[in-house]
């Protein structure tokens, strides 16, 4: 079944994105829906299997109670993880090598030779997902699969295309450092500013869309600048950013965190540049 998804546009016009195919019946013959989890690694030989072992376990059955786009009760999806090594050099590409020599059927391993940052490994891994619903997964243990359902929900009851998990919407986590929360919250309040939204967590990892959101979209950014890239491009399509609360388990420098202050300025100019151009 193919369904459209009337929205809005910056400039408050009516216009139709492109649209999906729709898992209805789990009895019927079409097949079930997708989601591909895009996996940027970069140097975590530490939790690395942990995290797959947690995103392969994770039940992915979506119990629909929305009409919005003609969906009701459980829905199974189709797991693809693709994960993206992005030169990594403590060992966690000796994992990925004994994986390669016999890889689950729903995993696909992708190396770059060289460090190129995580806004490059999310193109690549964009590029190669075969799902009609993508979510990125981290390749630490901050975020928690077991949220996924809560980001899948909303989605597939018609409430909006793009649902991003908040870290700052009551859910429970570690204590955040103070300026990690300063900045987080810094960025949040001028990515609003900026493109008219009230979200709480523009920087969270757990972004959650439908393949046809960001079709044809044209990213640049190698490093964590791709976090209000992607979040800019996408409410300039006029899409509506839906946010669950979720989960989060923060980790700090020494235990392998890579996000710097240096990083907040980046994403200023980011959010700044493609306000105005594309």
């Amino acid at each position: 079944m193919r369904l459209s998804w009337p929205i809005k546009s910056v400039n408050n016009k009516p216009q139709e994105h492109p649209s999906i195919d729709l898992f209805i019946d789990p009895s019927a013959d079409s097949d079930p829906m997708r989601l591909s989890i895009i996996m940027p690694v970069y140097n975590e030989r530490a939790t690395l299997e942990a995290i797959v072992q947690r995103v392969q376990a994770v039940d992915l059955t979506v119990d629909v109670t929305g009409v919005g786009l003609g969906l009701s009760g459980p829905v199974t999806l189709e797991r693809e993880i693709i994960i993206v090594d992005d030169g990594s050099t403590d060992g966690t590409r000796e994992i990925l090598d004994h994986w390669r020599q016999n890889p689950p059927p729903n995993m696909v391993i992708i190396y770059h030779e060289r460090n190129s940052g995580k806004g490059a490994a999310l193109r690549t891994g964009f590029q190669r997902a075969t799902g009609d619903i993508l979510i990125v997964q981290d390749a630490d243990l901050e975020y928690d699969p077991k949220d996924y359902v809560k980001l899948l929900e909303p989605l597939l009851e018609g409430r909006a295309p793009v649902i991003y998990g908040s870290r700052f919407s009551g859910g429970p986590r570690a204590a955040m450092s103070l300026g990690h929360t300063l900045g987080n919250q810094m960025l949040t309040v001028i990515t609003n500013l900026l493109y008219g939204t009230s979200l709480s967590d523009m920087e969270t990892c757990y972004k959650c869309f439908r393949r046809d959101v960001i079709d044809g979209m044209v990213l640049r950014s190698r490093a964590f600048e791709i976090e209000p890239e992607l979040t800019a491009k996408i409410l300039k399509r006029g899409y509506t950013i839906f946010e669950v609360p979720i989960s989060y388990n923060g980790r700090a420098f020494h235990e392998g965190k890579k996000i710097s202050w240096k990083d907040g300025f980046s994403a200023v100019r980011t959010l700044v540049r493609y306000r105005f151009t594309d």
